[in-house]
């Protein structure tokens, strides 16, 4: 994949940022300069100039099932991701990982040579697709239940990891993770409507599951569904476009690529009334006469009072005042 930030690049004869501070910068920066979900893979292509590897994967799925739902693959075949999930059980590097989140775990540090070249999974998984050496680091976000995986891959096995490799892998990590993140929701800004702006976004597949996160959303969870699984959202999801208040929560969903993004936010005085009650709400509020309104949305005058009267009894509000003061706080 074509870099998007070359031109950014500096002459390294004047230049004294830490090489790794620039890598580490370029990844906040690609989110929008690259296309919708293929961050991860340029990602890892920059990632080979600060540790040189032949081959890596950086899949995304839950605790639960253990299964990639998004996966990323550098120089190895389509199939490797299934190859290596239908293995896993018999994989001594998966406890290692689960054991040592967010550090690096080197295969050899798990078994010695002697072992691991004549074990099964190295006859089963790896040696089929020419892999020797292994560098591996896990992450898992015990409250969304969504765990991530960036293994490095090496071809000749007189080439093992280095411990100054450990150490910049154990340092870029975070930074990888994060900024996938960031860029996954800076397109999806870009591509929904109607997001409220105090609204934190989840993405989830048509089985629920969820595929990436914001932190606010997990606490919104937290906050509401004290008692809820973390892999699983706690309620059904409204239609696409639709908002549900559930337990004082505002729930919207739209569709985004293959997923949909769910939004949640905390339910306001608002929040409580239809999508054409709050239409007539925000045209009254900006001081339109009944008719001036009704011209505007399209409907009859006599439909604005009518909603109008529903809405004053639903808010506990009697004046054009007060209801200008629910929209904009501090106008009265």
């Amino acid at each position: 994949m074509e870099d998007p930030l070359a031109r950014d690049d500096v002459d390294p004869a004047t230049d004294s940022v830490d090489p790794f501070d620039r890598f580490i910068g370029r990844l906040y920066r690609a989110g929008l300069a690259l296309p919708s979900g293929g961050f991860r893979a340029w990602a890892l292509q920059q990632l080979r100039q600060c540790i040189p590897f032949d081959a890596a994967i950086w899949g995304t799925g839950t605790v639960r099932t253990m299964r990639f739902h998004t996966c990323s693959i550098i120089d190895l075949p389509g199939d490797f991701p299934q190859r290596l999930e239908a293995t896993h059980a018999i994989n001594p590097i998966v406890p290692a990982l689960l054991r040592q989140l967010g550090r690096p775990v080197d295969m050899q540090s798990v078994l010695d040579d002697e072992r691991f070249f004549s074990s099964d999974i190295y006859r089963r998984t790896f040696a089929p697709y020419g892999i020797q050496r292994i560098l591996s680091t896990g992450h898992v976000d015990a409250r969304s239940g969504l765990y991530s995986l960036v293994s490095l891959y090496r071809f000749d096995r007189g080439r093992p990891f280095s411990s100054d490799e450990h150490a910049r892998q154990a340092r870029v990590m975070f930074h990888l993770f994060n900024a996938a993140s960031h860029a996954f929701f800076l397109h999806l800004s870009r591509a929904t409507s109607e997001r409220p702006i105090e609204s934190a976004a989840a993405a989830v597949d048509r089985t629920g599951a969820l595929h990436e996160v914001m932190p606010r959303f997990v606490e919104l969870l937290d906050e509401h569904f004290p008692h809820r699984l973390a892999h699983e959202l706690p309620f059904e999801l409204p239609p696409p476009g639709e908002t549900r208040v559930i337990d004082g929560l505002c729930i919207r969903t739209e569709p985004f690529d293959e997923l949909r993004c769910v939004y949640l936010w905390q339910a306001g005085p608002l929040d409580r009334l239809t999508r054409r009650e709050r239409e007539i709400v925000y045209a009254i509020a900006h001081g339109l006469s009944f008719k001036q309104a009704a011209k505007r949305i399209g409907i009859a005058p006599s439909t604005v009072a009518n909603h109008l009267y529903r809405v004053y009894r639903k808010l506990g509000v009697y004046s054009r005042s007060a209801l200008a003061g629910l929209v904009y706080p501090g106008s009265q």
